[in-house]
């Protein structure tokens, strides 16, 4: 069968194909076509859009403001408020996340390609053939294969939950996210299998929502982050009802008409529903990239350069497919980064200062290095940690949970990084992201003006505590 198009036709526009249609390959997409490129994007599923619209960012942002609701019915702190056990519909929830995916996956995705002529949409799972064309099999439509020349190519397949070899797992009913985001029932004990992001955000927004959650830690939470932060965490999370049971040891899952059994070196957990969220891995493995020369790691993400160049020049990658870190911003910025040097231009992704978000109740986000990885780079460092029993706005909000920490740099005072376990963390990183960017040090930070009641006004506290007693100061000190 004849390609629809050949490369390196030096009197037609560059063609770029770029295989996926999330995050990295739309912002790609569109960066390309607006350079002058021809591009034709090669999305496998039925939907076009990737996880973060569809089964990731937005659906579970939305599950977890729908449980703190829920949690502050309940649970809020001022007595002249009559508390009270919400009534939960999920069927009612879950099709109200449906409806926002369905809006946001329309106004972001499907009429943006109907906006751009140069952009064609194919649907088919790609493989390559060689360096410069792809096979697409088509879906369940059926149809012939059909073969794609191109000048440039994008990598841009995301990445799918790890399902861990634990006997007696494969084959049962467990859930992974996407099973959790839109299950339409509460399980009345749910088990969740995991220790990170989406474990302990869907972990927390399930016990709000009526569910008994058993959380099984391989090793502690969030083992690769600062172990102040998971050690709190831990803490307040079983205050609020959950069972957690770190270093689990887990050796084998049970399935039948009761539900779970999962069988842990501290004994069985049960329950009737079980869900696996241990990580996601590089959607590579169909691409036959051994036959082109792509390097991959060894759990088949991409290796690219700061350029978003893979082994192979012409071949770039962008987005969770890579060994870069799954965050949808760094994939868009990759993919918007790749293809402006596809068409010529010199563009870098800048990973040195990459704030980072946990949506649990309280937030935890983080920038730049904590103490560890600032020995291991070198660093000789220093830190203090605010509680956030001493920032008025917490206290005005009856809310003291968690801390500050303010990493810096000893001999300079340059501020390094920021670690956070509060309410609206995530709001308030940004601007120890900027500070970093900007060199600031701990002294100019500390003689910032910040707005009196926030929450952002704890950075300018906890600066203040590399030189005095914040405790001794009045409520507006400056």
């Amino acid at each position: 069968m004849p390609p629809l198009d050949h490369c390196c036709n030096t009197s037609s526009p560059l063609h770029i194909a770029i295989i996926g249609s999330g995050s990295a390959a739309f912002a790609a997409a569109l960066e390309a076509s607006e350079r002058g490129a021809r591009v034709t994007l090669i999305e496998s599923r039925p939907r076009i859009g990737g996880s973060c619209v569809n089964v990731g960012c937005v659906p579970s942002k939305i599950m977890i403001r729908a449980a703190q609701i829920a949690h502050d019915q309940a649970q809020h702190p001022f007595p002249g408020i009559a508390a009270h056990q919400p009534a939960i519909d999920r069927g009612q929830l879950v099709a109200q996340i449906r409806q926002r995916v369905d809006e946001l996956r329309n106004a972001k995705y499907e009429k943006q390609l109907q906006d751009q002529p140069d952009i064609h949409l194919m649907h088919g799972r790609a493989s390559f053939i060689d360096a410069h064309r792809l096979r697409v099999i088509p879906g369940d439509d059926g149809g012939d294969d059909q073969i794609v020349a191109f000048d440039r190519v994008l990598i841009a397949t995301g990445a799918s939950p790890v399902i861990p070899d634990i006997p007696g797992l494969a084959g049962s009913p467990f859930w992974t996210s996407t099973e959790a985001l839109f299950a339409t029932e509460t399980p009345q004990r749910l088990i969740v299998i995991g220790s990170s992001v989406i474990a302990l955000e869907l972990a927390q927004a399930w016990q709000r929502l009526g569910a008994k959650v058993s959380l099984l830690a391989r090793n502690r939470l969030l083992k690769s982050m600062d172990p102040e932060l998971g050690s709190a965490l831990k803490r307040l999370l079983e205050d609020e009802g959950m069972e957690i049971i770190e270093q689990a040891g887990i050796e084998s899952v049970r399935h039948d008409a009761a539900g779970f059994t999962v069988i842990t070196r501290h004994g069985e957990i049960s329950g009737d529903r079980l869900l696996v969220a241990t990580g996601r891995r590089p959607d590579t493995e169909a691409l036959n990239l051994q036959a082109i020369g792509v390097e991959t790691s060894k759990r088949g993400g991409i290796l690219v350069d700061d350029r978003l160049q893979t082994s192979v020049e012409h071949i770039h990658a962008a987005g969770d497919c890579c060994e870069l870190p799954q965050y949808v911003y760094v994939a868009a910025a990759a993919g918007t980064r790749a293809a402006i040097n596809m068409t010529g231009g010199d563009a870098r992704l800048d990973l040195s200062i990459l704030p980072a978000v946990i949506f649990t109740d309280p937030q935890i986000a983080a920038v730049g290095l904590d103490e560890r990885q600032a020995a291991d780079a070198g660093v000789d460092s220093e830190s203090r940690l605010l509680p956030m029993s001493q920032v008025p706005r917490a206290l005005a909000n009856f809310d003291p949970r968690g801390f500050i920490k303010l990493i810096a740099e000893r001999e300079t005072g340059r501020l390094i990084g920021a670690r956070i376990l509060a309410a609206q963390a995530g709001e308030i990183i940004q601007t120890a992201a900027i500070a970093i960017r900007a060199g600031m040090s701990i002294d100019d930070l500390a003689g910032e003006f910040f707005p009196y009641l926030t929450m952002a006004e704890g950075l300018k506290l906890c600066a203040q505590t590399f030189r005095k007693d914040v405790s001794r100061l009045s409520c507006c000190a400056g």
